[in-house]
């Protein structure tokens, strides 16, 4: 006998423009898949989004920003969370499981100025601002005569802080600014050279509780392969180096046809020493390679970095 799917469904959801964003896309393709399911959202402001005069990196990590949102679900006022998936921790709590990753969008990091300068183009001692750990080190492993301070809030807020002065440029993910129509001239896209994305950046990934058939059908035709072997090998990695924000580390996989690619960084914080590596293999085997790319990493002296980047 066919099992019958909910009528309703509620997402629970960071209350940050971007977040509402993915969230409302998200509503939009169930219905798309669902003519007559009602979808609820349900925003939560978390301590991530509430703390933003430190970095993340001494207040806890990515998992303050999707806490509060697996609560919801646990005491029933939410069914799923939608998140980015570079906010998604390594490893997520046991009573929880990510089904479902939409179709990827842009990766890529961009440089963000009012003359929409290159890396190179940016003159001797600009002051740019960033929270992540892993583009400030690899800012600095190309510009060490940059001035790198920390810039936390949501994305409107980031690019005030440069409209006001503040900043001559700051370094965003080219998929929240194309999310929120604000890809502009001001943009210059970061190749991976010079930096390498973050695990999972582009993203975005449907968190249920373990086990919830029901929701889970409901969500299937929204699940994207081709994401899901990209993102789980990075993951994979990631997980292996048990990675955190409080730790520089990249990762990036591509699909060719039926091989899979990933490259990925280790890097100290002020970016004197960076471990590349990479990896090729077979598709179905995304998440093997991105595991053996992390003991690639560690063999060739990650953990040292590691160990010396742990917070104290």
């Amino acid at each position: 006998m066919a099992q019958s799917l909910p009528t309703i469904i509620r997402i629970a959801t960071r209350a940050s423009r971007l977040a509402l964003w993915q969230s409302e896309h998200v509503a939009a393709l169930l219905k798309s898949h669902h003519r007559d399911l009602v979808v609820e959202l349900v925003p939560l402001s978390t301590v991530g989004d509430r703390i933003l005069d430190k970095p993340l990196a001494k207040i806890g990590g990515k998992g303050l920003f999707i806490k509060e949102l697996e609560v919801a679900m646990l005491d029933g006022r939410a069914d799923i969370a939608v998140h980015s998936m570079k906010d998604v921790p390594a490893e997520i709590p046991p009573e929880f499981e990510m089904p479902v990753i939409l179709a990827r969008e842009n990766p890529d990091d961009v440089l963000v100025s009012m003359a929409g300068l290159a890396l190179s183009d940016l003159p001797p001692g600009s002051h740019v601002g960033t929270s992540s750990l892993r583009r400030r080190s690899q800012l600095l492993a190309r510009r060490p005569d940059l001035v790198i301070s920390d810039l936390r809030g949501n994305v409107p807020t980031r690019l005030q802080r440069l409209d006001e002065g503040a900043f001559d440029a700051i370094v965003l993910a080219a998929a929240g600014l194309k999310r929120l129509g604000l890809l502009d001239a001001r943009c210059h896209a970061l190749s991976h050279d010079e930096v390498l994305p973050a695990v999972g950046q582009g993203a975005i990934g449907i968190e249920t509780r373990r086990g919830d058939r029901a929701i889970g059908a409901l969500l299937a035709p929204l699940h994207c392969p081709q994401s899901d072997a990209t993102v789980g090998a990075e993951r994979a990695m990631n997980s292996t180096l048990g990675g955190s924000c409080e730790v520089p580390i990249a990762g990036h996989a591509q699909l060719h046809g039926d091989a899979i690619e990933i490259r990925a960084l280790v890097a100290s914080h002020d970016g004197q020493e960076i471990i590349r590596r990479e990896a090729v293999g077979p598709r179905g085997q995304a998440k093997q390679i991105g595991r053996q790319l992390g003991e690639t990493l560690l063999a060739a002296g990650a953990g040292r970095i590691l160990a010396l980047s742990a917070p104290d």
